[in-house]
């Protein structure tokens, strides 16, 4: 048997006499992230990059000068897997700003959630220059949407594998983690807790998105499914959706497709900055 089985049958066995208990650790299992090393296809990239500390800590790689393009990856992931995409904003003469998430990389902290994720994004914010764009994947993609909610100013935000709600998210593992109906219940509350926000209110269909903006997703994405991406769109009046027949969850964003929704969304802004100037 192997270790998540193991685990599973454990859940489902002592979360019914002692539900408090194994939603708890589960809790602590849900918000504490592994270190996963960069891929050899990444080293180039990082190499380049320049590393720098924002407020309390918070630590970004910088790529690049002009205007300013804030990114934040997602649950155990690193700045670096946008590789493909810093090259080409780079080369098309932007400034990229990558962030380690709070407790990802060189950020502080043990722990993490949503919540965090899109105060590191304010954080970050109140000390750069004016944000063109904003560019999240999977969990950074959702921290991005909640993040406009609690006042991160930026002209665009680019959505890429997001979930369109948190609590389908923590529902999801728990039933993958075979937590009885008691324990589940208990487990949502521990995270509500912590995060600091009730599960419900992390939902786009809450939100009042008035920015223009790309929702990507990859149709064959075994994380989140792509239904996600269609509910994210239908909420976000002034976005355009971008479904890629295959992708995954991360190979999504070395697409080259996503580079152009990226660069034409980027292209827009700038446009409609300048006829507003004029």
């Amino acid at each position: 048997m192997n270790n998540l089985s193991w685990v599973r049958g454990f859940n489902a066995t002592v979360g019914k006499l002692a539900p408090r208990v194994v939603a708890s650790k589960m809790r602590r299992e849900f918000m504490t992230p592994r270190e996963l090393p960069p891929r050899d296809w990444e080293l180039p990239l990082l190499g380049r990059a320049e590393r720098i500390t924002l407020r309390f800590g918070l630590s970004a790689l910088r790529w690049g000068s002009g205007p300013t393009v804030l990114l934040l990856h997602g649950w155990e992931g690193r700045p670096t897997q946008f590789a493909a995409l810093i090259e080409a904003l780079v080369n098309a003469g932007y400034g990229v700003i990558a962030l380690d998430a709070p407790a990802h990389g060189r950020s502080p902290g043990h722990e993490a959630n949503v919540v965090l994720f899109a105060r590191a994004l304010l954080e970050a914010a109140s000390e750069l220059p004016p944000l063109q764009a904003v560019i999240g994947h999977s969990m950074g993609g959702a921290s991005a949407l909640l993040a406009t909610q609690l006042g991160l100013r930026t002209k665009a935000l680019v959505s890429i594998s997001a979930p369109s709600r948190i609590l389908g998210m923590l529902w999801r593992f728990a039933r993958f983690m075979a937590l009885p109906e008691l324990a589940r219940a208990h487990f949502v509350r521990l995270v509500e807790q912590y995060a600091g926000m009730p599960a419900a209110h992390l939902d786009v269909a809450r939100y009042q998105l008035d920015l223009p903006g790309l929702v990507v997703h990859a149709e064959d994405d075994p994380i989140v499914p792509v239904s996600e991406a269609e509910i994210i769109h239908t909420a976000w009046f002034d976005s355009r959706l971008l479904r890629l027949a295959q992708g995954g969850h991360q190979r999504v964003l070395a697409d080259p497709r996503l580079t152009e929704g990226v660069l034409e969304l980027l292209a827009g802004v700038r446009q409609a900055s300048a006829g507003a100037v004029a």
